[in-house]
């Protein structure tokens, strides 16, 4: 049985790591890179240059499945076929597919063109360049950013980018950068109850961070943001470094006649993961359209993208060894957000579908041992 796995990510690397040498079993991970990123900590290298990579060849090891750097062009499900950019076109039996998602601009004029993303180690890196240029003596221009979406990935950002920033003022003898959460919704952080939110919200603003709900970004330029008031009024803030977290879509990347998609993008799969007409093709992490046991969308998170490869990865071998597979039951261990250094807010799952809210430094490191058992998990 030919299996292809499609991506490294949470979803794809815990499918290969879950994978044990078979016979009649060939598997390859195509990853474009050498190496896995913590996708939940881009953030810290973003302001802090923080290491958030591990090398792919050692997690492989004693798996069975081997590693092929490149990049995927498109998969066509009805000729079982894999177009990688370099042209070669690989076949498979069973195919995997955890390409992640793509950042969704929801065709703002100009916001594509000059915004800044949060995806992978080289956004990162742009962003940690511009700040440490913008506390340099030799720097023109704004120096004030402006990151839209507050929702995770925004709020974790501008705590620790404001952080970085009263660093580099104090150091440098320069005054501190504004930083701007622009959101359009009425709250930052839906994901957790008002109390949480409060909390965080008090942080950011003791942070000094501009928190701006009910304020839709409506255009982008190379150094402005345009924003709409909650009184519907417009406001022009001057930026130096744009940066949009507002919004995900599934990879365009899948094609095939019987192909079902949802919101998003995001590929309908039935309850062992599988692209519904496509039983030989699995879809997890943000580019699938699972759902809980309410009949919900699964939220797009790494603890259940790690959920979807760990038991793919396991239906795998069960199929290799003429075994029946075993049904999808995601579960939601907590949901924790960084507020910076060591701070943090969020909640942990009792028994009896309780939930136990958390704040500070315990938050913190709660939020440090979900990633501890996530690389657990894969060595």
């Amino acid at each position: 049985m030919k299996t292809l796995i499609l991506g490294a990510g949470y979803a794809g690397l815990a499918v290969a790591t879950k994978m044990k040498p078979h016979p009649g079993l060939e598997a390859l991970l195509v990853e474009q890179n050498a190496f896995h990123t913590f996708e939940t900590r881009l953030h810290e290298a973003a302001a802090h240059n923080t290491r958030v990579t591990l090398p792919l060849a050692p997690l492989l090891r004693g798996t069975g499945v081997e590693l092929e750097q490149a990049s995927v062009e498109g998969v066509n499900l009805d000729e079982r076929e894999v177009t990688l950019k370099d042209g070669r076109v690989l076949t498979y039996d069973t195919l995997v597919v955890g390409l992640g998602s793509v950042t969704n601009f929801y065709r703002i004029p100009g916001l594509a063109e000059n915004a800044s993303e949060l995806k992978q180690l080289s956004d990162a890196d742009e962003i940690f360049n511009f700040v440490n240029r913008a506390y340099s003596g030799e720097f023109k221009g704004v120096r004030d950013i402006v990151v839209g979406g507050a929702g995770l990935t925004g709020v974790e950002l501008v705590t620790e980018l404001a952080q970085r920033a009263e660093l580099l003022s104090k150091a440098r003898g320069l005054p501190p950068m504004n930083i701007y959460l622009v959101e359009a919704g009425p709250k930052i952080l839906p994901v957790l109850d008002d109390a949480l939110r409060g909390k965080a919200q008090r942080t950011l603003e003791d942070y000094g961070i501009h928190v701006m709900t009910g304020h839709r970004l409506m255009q982008a330029t190379a150094d402005t943001v345009t924003v709409q008031t909650p009184d519907e009024e417009q406001k022009i803030i001057p930026a130096g470094k744009i940066i949009w977290t507002g919004g995900i879509q599934a990879r365009d990347i899948l094609k095939g006649e019987r192909l079902e998609k949802g919101p998003g993008g995001r590929v309908a799969v039935d309850d062992r993961l599988r692209a519904k007409g496509y039983p030989e093709v699995f879809v997890i992490g943000d580019m699938g359209l699972a759902l809980n046991q309410e009949g919900k969308p699964v939220p797009t998170t790494a603890q259940h993208a790690g959920q979807q490869g760990r038991l793919t990865g396991k239906n795998i071998m069960r199929l290799a060894k003429g075994e029946d597979t075993e049904p999808y039951e995601p579960t939601t261990l907590g949901e924790f957000v960084s507020l910076g250094g060591l701070m943090a807010v969020g909640w942990m799952k009792l028994p009896w579908n309780q939930k136990l809210a958390i704040t500070g430094g315990i938050a913190h490191v709660m939020k440090r041992a979900s990633e501890w058992r996530w690389r657990a998990s894969i060595d």
